[in-house]
């Protein structure tokens, strides 16, 4: 059984760290910035041999090389980004996988927030961690790609497990609630998840991770029925 553990950096971001008890590797996901990655670490008595990057941008990266000076871990990340992310050792693609212990990690190509962008769905601990692909009610801004390549994106996601948790990198829940009410002002669920999502953040408390059933239910980008329309939303959003 995996730990996983949420450490806030920067204004907003997530970084996960991943430990496996039974081989004690210890991993994290796209370290904006090493201190308090380190310093987790430490307090947990835990050793980082891995970092797996699921894209680029340096808020996902900044930490790759001081934690790899510190610890000597090994960072994996999107083939297709490699010359933007020069301290990676081993480069993927979807289709591929990677191991934490024995713990296996199927690669997903996910582009369109960057060209490159990559998720890791471990199917056996019912977990994927998606960078900025998918958020809680919401999805990457449209960088490098197209509205088709998300909408792709939000298909292959929503065919995993209802249940798997969504590990994203930003706590941005409440704002995409708000856009998300005007996108579908009818869904009472998404009423009811808002409702509790205004009162967690006014105790200080995260929102994520989420779930893929509850994004089904009240992510407007997910149930978004076309290319076209995700595209009308994202427009939309980035203007709300």
């Amino acid at each position: 059984m995996l730990e996983i553990v949420r450490i806030p950096v920067l204004s907003d971001n997530y970084v996960w760290l991943v430990h496996e008890p039974e081989s004690q590797e210890t991993m994290v996901v796209d370290p904006a910035v090493a201190d308090p990655v380190l310093a987790e670490a430490e307090k947990r008595g835990w050793q980082i041999t891995q970092i797996w990057n699921t894209h680029w941008h340096p808020d996902h990266t900044g930490g790759n090389q001081a934690i790899k000076d510190a610890t000597g871990c090994h960072i994996t990340g999107p083939k297709a980004e490699q010359e933007r992310i020069p301290t990676l050792d081993s480069k993927v693609r979807g289709g591929d996988s990677v191991k934490l212990g024995d713990v296996e990690a199927q690669v997903l190509d996910v582009p369109a927030h960057t060209a490159g962008h990559i998720a890791f769905h471990i199917a056996s601990e019912n977990v994927v961690f998606v960078g900025d692909t998918l958020f809680a009610m919401g999805c990457g801004r449209l960088f490098e790609g197209t509205a088709e390549q998300m909408f792709e994106n939000m298909q292959k996601l929503s065919r995993l497990p209802g249940e798997t948790s969504v590990y994203c990198a930003h706590e941005y829940t409440q704002s995409n609630g708000e856009y998300a009410l005007v996108a579908e002002p009818d869904n009472e669920a998404l009423r009811h998840r808002m409702n509790e999502v205004v009162a967690a953040r006014a105790r200080g408390e995260a929102t994520v991770p989420t779930t893929i059933a509850l994004e089904q239910a009240t992510n407007p980008f997910m149930r978004a029925t076309s290319a076209a329309e995700l595209a009308e939303r994202r427009s939309a959003k980035d203007n709300f």
